[in-house]
């Protein structure tokens, strides 16, 4: 992570994001390894237990209120290192729905803050807790977790490459499959490869649909997760860009009070492949899952400028299709991936 990912430089400001007390070991190898690289480094430590407190108590000023500290640590760092601990998914159960979206779209703005100003690398740890999120025991999520963490980077980023230049040089992307069929423009956007530098384990090649042209509905037999709720058969249906449709059997309330946050959060505003080959399974984590090879996800809200799209929102959430279980994504008509397979 200080050495490939985010190539810490001497001098330059490192803050460390510790997320939960079960990540201080990692905290450690980081804070040494940034030393060692002749950075400076400071630790902030979150909490979802902590939030609870602020979500339970909390008055919807505080609960709206942007934290000052964290804000003020993304101008003043160069880089950024989220280390996502082994929090209880369902820790926030019992918040309303309204107060969750509330304190999301401030968490969103740190996020913007995050990318805009700093070189930034996430991670989710694989403990005990994560394994019981995946359903697996802990030996196996490990074992999947660091396969995924230890690709030759350089080397899977060379071929991944290849597939963006084919993909950008065509003009629109058609996803058929049960309960599924999207389509779009991509031209003139940009498809960017992520091979180890923003996440970890990583793996994706990800663009911005050219808004107005999106076009027709999509399904999701996988939950969507957004701050520990979990959103069943999430529907959604777009005309010229515009979403007309929406529908869950879970969380509802969440689910269009997060859509409502503002006018971009309805927007696609990122579609991406999972190319990892050694991420196989869903683990109720987006960082995890969007990179699970043969599966597509969309971003609802913010559009990253790197690729072109200019989408503007507090949200940036990610909400993965398992293709692997069948369906096709061509470009040009042309099949790139079916049933999982790639076929560039």
């Amino acid at each position: 992570m200080v050495r490939y990912s985010a190539k810490v430089q001497p001098g330059e400001r490192v803050l460390i994001s510790m997320g939960e007390t079960e990540s201080f070991e990692l905290v450690k190898a980081l804070y040494e390894a940034t030393i060692k690289a002749g950075g400076f480094p400071q630790v902030l430590f979150l909490s979802e237990t902590l939030r609870r407190s602020l979500l339970k108590h909390g008055s919807d000023q505080q609960i709206a209120w942007v934290p000052e500290l964290e804000a003020a640590g993304m101008e003043w760092a160069d880089v950024y290192f989220g280390l996502r601990g082994a929090a209880n998914l369902s820790e926030l159960w019992d918040i309303p729905a309204d107060r969750l979206a509330l304190n999301q779209k401030a968490l969103g703005e740190i996020s913007t803050l995050r990318w805009k100003r700093t070189r930034w690398c996430l991670i989710k740890l694989p403990n005990a807790g994560f394994a019981r999120e995946a359903g697996i025991d802990e030996g196996t999520m490990r074992e999947m977790f660091f396969d995924a963490c230890l690709l030759d980077w350089a080397a899977e980023g060379a071929r991944w490459q290849r597939w963006a230049d084919r993909l950008e040089a065509g003009q629109e992307i058609h996803v058929v499959a049960p309960g599924t069929d999207l389509r779009f423009s991509v031209a003139g956007r940009k498809w960017v490869v992520c091979a180890g530098q923003i996440n970890m384990p990583d793996g994706e090649i990800a663009t911005a649909p050219v808004t107005a042209t999106v076009n027709g509905h999509i399904r999701f037999e996988e939950p969507g997760v957004l701050s520990g709720r979990l959103i069943d058969n999430i529907r959604l249906r777009w005309e010229h860009g515009e979403l007309v449709e929406r529908s869950s059997t879970s969380n509802e309330d969440f689910f269009r009070s997060v859509l409502d946050t503002d006018a971009g959060a309805k927007v696609i505003g990122e579609f991406a492949f999972g190319v990892n080959p050694k991420v196989t399974r869903f683990c109720k984590d987006i960082l995890i899952d969007e990179k699970i090879g043969g599966t597509i996800h969309i971003a609802l809200g913010r559009a990253y400028p790197n690729c072109g799209g200019t989408n503007e929102s507090a949200i940036h959430w990610d909400i993965i299709k398992d293709l692997r279980k069948g369906g096709t994504v061509t470009l040009d008509g042309v099949p790139v991936l079916v049933n999982g397979e790639f076929r560039f």
